[in-house]
């Protein structure tokens, strides 16, 4: 049978079947010893209440942990907190880098003294880069049905930062959510978290994977040539001088993006600076120590069986050694 999980709690797997019956699972030995990792979302089969087997993913996050997205909704908001656009472009290029759709809902319009002159800066920047935009007032109910036509027949995900509104924004998308939401906090002028864990929650004719947050995100994974193909407006400047060439010199005439900043928009540059920072460091990491990831499956014939790990293979061959010795 084939099923989607749609819940994790401890080492149990809540899959739910065609007939949207609801199956508590455990994982097959066989799958923990290759080391394929089920999260919520996947597609899998089970038999006797066991796992067999996950299917193809169509896309994966490792923070947090959820699969098979078809759209994120990237929540920002006008103010408390104020928009960070350094902190939608680490959103949106993560999410790109995941190869997932993002639309960009910013919340709390009706804060916000200069709404137009706000809503068309925002709009110049990500319009160009092919983003659908909302301008929403989740607690009073603006632009939410246009939010709801766009994610029909979707599995979406909400990320954002804590207190712009996400909880409030599915509270009004789906009316008998009743998501915990959190008031932002005068001092810190930050929300607190109120998902404790991720749960696929099927609604009509979409569904919303549920999650504690994209807290600690940094692209301490990426080298710096493959953060760079993720910025297209940055991408199209890279006839530079050098082909090893960072974009971050302050010399003229040698990278090609430096010399076409007045074409760049401000906060996007500095976003990519930013997100450098961790991706050089990464770089720098992996240069100085070198690890050799180990396979841990092997092929015999025309399967695939899963390969004892080098501690296990290290402690037989020890336990060999000793009887030998004795004998």
């Amino acid at each position: 049978m084939q099923g989607r999980v749609i819940k994790i709690h401890s080492d149990f797997y809540y899959v739910q079947n065609d007939e949207h019956k609801l199956i508590e699972c455990k994982i097959r030995e066989i799958l923990k010893k290759q080391k394929i990792e089920i999260t919520v979302g996947d597609f899998v089969e089970f038999e006797n209440e066991f796992i067999v087997n996950r299917l193809k993913r169509k896309n994966t996050l490792l923070r947090p942990k959820v699969s098979n997205i078809d759209l994120a909704l990237v929540v920002v908001s006008f103010k408390q907190p104020d928009l960070d656009f350094i902190q939608l472009n680490r959103y949106l290029i993560y999410l790109k880098y995941h190869k997932i759709d993002s639309a960009i809902c910013i919340n709390k319009e009706d804060l916000e003294n200069n709404l137009k002159e706000k809503s068309s800066e925002i709009e110049d920047i990500y319009s160009k880069l092919g983003y659908k935009l909302f301008f929403i007032s989740a607690k009073n109910n603006i632009g939410i049905d246009k939010v709801k036509k766009y994610i029909k027949n979707k599995t979406i995900v909400l990320c954002g930062q804590s207190g712009v509104g996400k909880s409030t924004l599915l509270n009004a998308i789906i009316p008998d959510f009743n998501a915990r939401t959190s008031d932002v906090s005068s001092k810190t002028q930050k929300g607190r978290h109120t998902t404790r864990h991720c749960e696929l929650i099927e609604y009509s004719d979409f569904a919303v994977m549920d999650t504690p947050g994209f807290s600690c995100l940094k692209f301490d994974f990426l080298l710096p040539e493959e953060l760079f193909n993720l910025f297209d407006d940055l991408k199209i400047y890279s006839d530079c001088k050098y082909s090893n060439c960072n974009h971050d010199t302050k010399e003229r005439g040698i990278c090609s993006v430096v010399d076409n900043l007045d074409k760049i928009e401000t906060t996007r540059y500095k976003s990519y600076l930013e997100f450098l920072k961790e991706s050089t460091a990464y770089r720098d990491k992996i240069s100085k120590n070198s690890i050799k990831i180990e396979k841990n499956f092997k092929n015999s014939g025309n399967k695939t069986l899963a390969k004892i790990s080098k501690k296990k293979r290290d402690v037989s061959r020890n336990v060999i050694k000793q009887s030998l010795r004795e004998t």
